[in-house]
């Protein structure tokens, strides 16, 4: 069947005739990828030539010169401890399903979601265009010791001018050279990186080669930057060939001043640019998009670029703690060039590892912005970006990233900016970390990645190092970076992502919920902890939308489902009718801003529906306690879409995004007279149904004229006065005393008293009504009630109402039942129900808010009104013939009160305990 195999083609495994797709596809912009690099030149390569970068030839005397060895190979061996574990993380996630273009910015969005995965992206994007402007000022600091108009000794050659607009010239040149071959595609760009490995791999070997075949030797030291060289007398660095007192003079460090910067070089400082030139490992990563087997090429090609690189460094570090002295190292960046069998070939190095870093971290930079602009995540800002060739190569994206290169190139020093760099790098790499340890901790059954050698522990060791290390090189910079993070992350939550890439907090939160579940104990309930869990059932919403939100200021932290009855027989239907009405009915728990689950059953009747939703709603210990209706009466129903402005949509019917507008989704109101789902008899049984099954009850009625700032979220304090009336006494069977502190009427108090707490109700008046018989003596059950009300923390008026001569029965009645089941006769409880609507009628000020036919306030007088009022609500009768009966003594109480709720409790549900 179609349905069944459209996961498959979501996943791109077949085709709609069955043949198989290419791995990964085509780009995300539709535009055909050319998926052609290997793993060796489109991982090893580029990860290599980044993860030497400048440091491999301009550095390695400033590490090992300023730290000493063991410090140094301390420095070194931290610094791939950090990355080795991000390495696993990325070998994880990219064995774990298909890699599109984007690399890191990918991994990130589709396992965090797109507002921490697009700040990261875009601070990663950052990094490497600061990563290819510092590249680019190593390599004029290199040509400038050569060939500019301040070079010092026999090799240099002074034509160069220098100075900080010269040097941002020669920057900026190169940059054009850098951008010209990005612009022109991957290909091109694996084919000039493959060159430049080879030129690199030969300058290294000479370097090895000159540490052993170079005899001792003294080398001149240039003047420091600012000093009159005429005036200094001639320095020289020393290199004496494998010297064990040189190596002993080299263990231990000694940090001096940068002679280029004039700065005091610390620890921090030190491993910030050794770092800085290690972090190349997602190179490859961000090639994904041209890789033929990006799943398999990633994780290979990047183990083996950093085991590689780190042997080179190791071996460097010890070559040159065993024959240079301090000076030479401290004083002379550029000291291989000096030592070299063949000087020129290690400056050939020095511009082809520069060029290759830069170019490398250029395309990184214009493949993630690409990613970021197709996935629309910053609007029109970054819509220039998404420009791509006929090939496929994003040229728009590299010379947005060409642009932003040039404004950072105006920073100048190369060790100014290698801080930032390295903040930014770690900021990436700790969120790749996070990402595999979140779907780790998840254990979502589809996280089965084909690379195994990680775990949870070496995810968050990751992390942890990694903010650890942010913090000692820079905290500015740490501080800032997550600064930035946080507000970018708060932009695209306003601004709304995508929400098909699958969010890994969901599986993270499922996670967690089942396990607290498993632990809410039903066993353990105190009615200290009590709390309303709602069940309120919903025929059509257009004309409920009020009472959906007084159920949800009523559950106090409760559960809260919306449940729905839809009626049919399965056997007789081809499939489920329910399952596609979940989507509209989650799209209006959001419009109508409700902290509600939803509930759908499909059964022959809405009574057996209902009995269906009260046995299986919930789950655990979180299942609904109190039954919501609407009142079932004659008013016409109407259509709350049309006024409420949460549900205002575009003339057209769409919503944005194009998914249909909401109104279309749910029929038309009931028309007056037409037939109903719900008959009087099944109505009045459910309740029955209800108690039962120990559920309280709650019937609903009128609450279409509530005042609208009460169902607003925030505060009413500038509202209108109001009251909200209780009568916790049954009115259908009135009697004084102990009447108000039973199950039902403590029951309608808490209610009651939690909507008192909710912020739209804080300033309605809570009145509680005290019914007195005709011979009774009033102030003696006022006091009892206040007494009651303090010890339960009720703040409340409460007021007595003298039962009049024609509503009262005689003596009280013997039986525990209600008037239905105590024997009285039809006229006398239609005269009761009548008696009691005018008592109430008659307390509620000048008419009833919104409520039509109310009686005027007394003597032409304006007061506060009441918003709301709850009455008791009678049990109904044993016999089920009486059900029509009740229901109309039930529409003649609460006739033209307004909103109102009769309200039955049948649990404890509250105490004066402690």
């Amino acid at each position: 069947m179609a349905s069944e195999s459209s996961p498959l083609l979501a996943y791109r495994l077949l085709g709609e005739e069955g043949a198989a797709f290419p791995p990964n596809g085509a780009g995300v912009s539709g535009v055909p990828s050319a998926r052609k690099l290997s793993t060796f030149l489109g991982v090893v390569v580029p990860t290599v030539l980044s993860m030497f970068s400048i440091v491999v030839f301009l550095r390695i005397g400033f590490v090992v010169g300023h730290a000493g060895l063991l410090q140094a190979l301390a420095m070194l061996l931290v610094a791939y401890i950090i990355l080795a574990l991000t390495v696993l993380s990325v070998c994880a996630i990219a064995t774990n399903g298909a890699v599109r273009g984007g690399g890191a910015y990918f991994m990130i969005s589709r396992t965090l979601g797109p507002e921490v995965g697009g700040s990261i992206g875009l601070m990663f994007y950052l990094a490497n265009v600061c990563g290819c402007a510092v590249s680019l000022l190593g390599l004029v600091e290199s040509i400038l010791d050569v060939f500019g108009a301040d070079a010092t000794g026999s090799s240099g050659i002074q034509v160069l001018p220098q100075g900080y607009g010269w040097n941002l010239l020669y920057g900026s040149l190169l940059l054009g050279l850098v951008g010209g071959v990005c612009t022109l595609g991957a290909g091109l760009y694996a084919r000039a990186s493959f060159l430049t490995f080879l030129l690199v791999s030969g300058s290294l070997a000479s370097v090895l080669v000159s540490f052993v075949a170079v005899g001792p030797r003294n080398i001149p030291l240039a003047p420091r930057p600012g000093t009159n060289a005429s005036s200094v007398p001639h320095r020289h660095g020393h290199f004496t060939g494998f010297n064990g007192s040189t190596l002993r003079d080299n263990l231990g460090a000694g940090y001096a001043e940068d002679y280029t910067t004039g700065a005091m070089m610390t620890f921090a400082s030190v491993f910030a640019v050794l770092f800085n030139g290690c972090t190349g490992i997602m190179a490859g990563a961000n090639m994904s998009g041209e890789l033929k087997d990006p799943s398999r090429a990633i994780p290979l090609g990047t183990i083996i670029a950093v085991a590689y690189t780190f042997f080179i460094y190791i071996l460097l570090f010890f070559l040159s703690s065993f024959t240079c002295d301090r000076a030479l190292l401290q004083e002379d960046y550029g000291f291989f060039r000096d030592i070299s069998l063949w000087p020129p070939l290690v400056l050939i190095g020095i511009y082809a590892t520069a060029l290759s870093a830069s170019m490398s971290s250029l395309i990184g930079a214009s493949r993630i912005l690409h990613a970021l602009a197709q996935d629309d995540l910053f609007g029109v800002i970054l819509a220039p970006a998404k420009v791509v060739s006929g090939g496929g190569n994003p040229w728009g994206a590299v010379l947005y990233s060409w642009g932003l290169v040039q404004l950072v190139l105006l920073a100048g020093k190369l060790n100014t900016l290698a801080a930032v760099v390295t903040v930014f790098y770690l900021v990436a790499y700790a969120a790749v970390d996070l990402s595999c340890l979140s779907l780790e901790w998840a254990s979502a059954p589809n996280f089965r990645p084909t690379f195994s050698l990680f775990s949870w522990h070496t995810c968050l060791l990751g992390v942890a190092s990694c903010l650890l290390m942010m913090f000692l090189i820079s905290p500015g910079a740490a501080g800032g970076s997550l600064l930035l993070m946080g507000l970018l992350s708060a932009l695209l939550t306003a601004r709304g992502g995508p929400s098909s890439w699958g969010y890994v907090s969901q599986a993270l939160l499922f996670h967690q919920v089942r396990k607290y579940l498993l632990r809410l104990d039903v066993r353990k309930e105190h009615v200290k902890f009590w709390r309303p869990q709602l069940l309120l059932l919903v025929g059509n919403p257009r004309g409920a939308l009020p009472l959906l939100r007084l159920a949800n200021q009523l559950k106090k932290g409760g559960l809260y489902v919306l449940g729905h009855v839809t009626l049919g027989d399965l056997d007789s239907l081809p499939s489920d009718p329910v399952q596609p009405q979940y989507g509209a009915w989650l799209s209006l728990v959001d419009l109508a801003q409700v902290k509600a689950f939803v509930d759908l059953t499909l059964s022959p009747s809405v009574r057996q529906g209902a009995q269906h939703l009260l046995r299986i709603s919930g789950l655990g210990g979180m299942k609904p306690n109190t039954l919501v209706l609407g009142f079932y009466d004659d008013a016409p129903p109407q259509d709350h879409f049309l006024t409420d402005p949460a549900f205002s949509e575009p003339a057209e019917g769409t919503r944005e995004g194009g998914s249909p507008a909401l109104s279309t989704l749910f029929p038309p109101p009931r028309a007056p007279g037409s037939p109903r789902a719900l008959s009087p008899q099944d109505y009045v049984a459910t309740v029955a149904d209800a108690l039962k099954m120990n559920k309280n009850v709650v019937l609903a009625r009128a609450c279409g004229a509530l005042p609208p700032e009460r169902l607003s979220r925030g505060s009413s304090s500038s509202a209108q006065l109001h009251h909200v009336d209780v009568w916790p006494l049954n009115l259908l069977r009135p009697r004084g005393g102990p009447g108000y502190v039973d199950v039902c009427g403590l029951f309608l108090l808490q209610m009651a008293t939690i909507l008192s707490m909710v912020p739209a109700w804080h300033s309605a008046r809570l009145r509680i009504f005290l019914c007195l018989g005709p011979r009774e003596a009033p102030g003696a059950a006022e006091g009892r009630l206040r007494a009651l009300l303090s010890q339960l923390r009720i703040r409340a008026e409460v007021q007595e109402v003298v039962w009049g001569e024609g509503a009262e029965t005689g003596e009280p009645e013997e039986e525990e039942g209600d008037f239905v089941n105590g024997g009285r006769g039809d006229e006398e409880a239609e005269a009761l129900a009548c008696s009691a609507n005018a008592l109430v009628r008659a307390q509620q000020g000048r008419g009833t808010v919104g409520g039509p036919g109310g009686p005027e306030g007394r003597d032409g007088e304006e007061g506060p009104t009441t918003a709301l009022t709850f009455l008791y609500l009678p049990r109904p009768p044993a016999d089920p013939a009486r059900y029509p009966r009740y229901l109309a003594l039930l529409e003649t109480l609460s006739r033209d009160l307004g909103p109102t709720l009769l309200i039955h409790g049948v649990t404890p549900v509250t105490c004066t305990d402690l």
